[in-house]
């Protein structure tokens, strides 16, 4: 099978890894590598200092999506491209190139290409991606535990909205070391330390007796 050649196993591999990234999505994996520390963006004060590399980033369409999702982009586009130049080659050369040149041209055309996707496809998707404000402006917000028991040294994961109704995705532990803040619950992130949020279970005056 002409796809299966020596020659097309780097466009291969890359499809491979893309479905695999696929999976890590479905099963919820993806979610913590974003999530993580998803804070990437430059904020504006540093912005002088990283203006080409913020704005060649951007027209590659690096931070218009999620992370995840650009990457596979990029990763079809690679193996296409790919998959493509060489078929091309071999029908007009009467062989294909050989894997590492082939790879270099594909990866000249796919970062391109992978920009120009990210740019339209960044307007349809839903905006359940950070946005360039710091973690610390998350203290003080309500957050939804999602999955998991926070405990003192045992945090879980939770979903907080910033100013701008983006979500973003934190690890949190209950403020109070001998409380448990359970899976749906809704918290109030109360500070900060490293990457783990600190919160208190939330009580509605309006739903007091």
């Amino acid at each position: 099978m002409e796809l299966l050649q020596p020659h097309n196993m780097p466009f291969l591999a890359a499809l491979v890894l893309m479905v695999l990234l696929a999976v890590s999505q479905v099963l919820g994996l993806g979610d913590t590598m974003e999530g993580g520390d998803a804070d990437l963006d430059v904020d504006g004060g540093d912005a002088p200092e990283v203006g080409f590399l913020g704005g060649l980033l951007s027209l590659l369409g690096v931070g218009r999506v999620p992370f995840l999702i650009w990457l596979a982009l990029l990763l079809f586009a690679f193996a296409l491209i790919g998959i493509s130049l060489q078929g091309l080659s071999a029908d007009l050369l009467g062989k294909a190139l050989d894997p590492l040149l082939a790879a270099v041209f594909a990866g000249v055309f796919a970062l391109p290409i992978t920009g120009a996707v990210s740019r339209p496809l960044a307007a349809i998707l839903p905006g359940d991606r950070t946005s360039a404000v710091s973690q610390s402006s998350l203290v003080g917000r309500m957050a939804l535990i999602q999955i998991g028991t926070a405990r003192a040294g045992s945090p879980a994961r939770a979903r907080v909205f910033d100013q701008y109704g983006q979500t973003h995705l934190v690890m949190v532990e209950p403020h109070d070391p001998s409380a448990e803040l359970a899976t749906d619950e809704r918290v109030l992130l109360v500070r900060m330390e490293g990457n783990t949020f600190y919160a208190e279970r939330h009580h509605n005056p309006l739903l007091s007796p």
